[in-house]
């Protein structure tokens, strides 16, 4: 990877953290109040967030022939299946019982909320324990369905 993408990646995450920090999502007391019903001031950030990436996904590949830093636009193809749903379930546990999700982690260490290095560390455990069950060909338990057949 070139220096220069290298700083723009830098950039660009420097930019995502000081909207973060913006947004107070670096503090978990005010996303736990959100995920109370408590303050809905983050349901302005979603929002906007949401809008604004909406509108590059559709725009972006017809404005550019390609990306600045790649040889292509690409596609991810989702896929709604058991890991999707067991992750998606686990991170919404975690995400409401502490208030703090990966993004704003790091963008909180940045402004020294150095009480964010135990979440980070449990989403580093996490990610270790998955990695080394998707190593053993047990990513997620198996999804059930309402006849109780997978």
């Amino acid at each position: 990877m070139k220096p220069v993408s290298l700083f723009f990646i830098l950039l660009s995450g420097m930019l995502f953290g000081f909207g973060l920090a913006t947004a107070t999502m670096i503090k978990p007391e005010v996303v736990l109040s959100f995920l109370r019903f408590q303050d809905f001031g983050l349901l302005m950030v979603l929002g906007g967030a949401a809008a604004v990436t909406a509108l590059c996904y559709q725009l972006a590949p017809r404005i550019m022939q390609r990306p600045l830093f790649a040889p292509a636009f690409g596609r991810h193809v989702a896929a709604m299946n058991a890991q999707t749903l067991w992750g998606a379930a686990l991170f919404g546990v975690g995400w409401g019982i502490s208030g703090v999700c990966p993004g704003p982690a790091v963008a909180g260490l940045g402004a020294g909320n150095w009480a964010l290095l135990y979440a980070i560390a449990g989403m580093l455990a996490g990610a270790y324990v998955q990695g080394w069950l998707a190593s053993q060909g047990r990513s997620s338990p198996p999804l059930q369905t309402v006849s109780g057949k997978a």
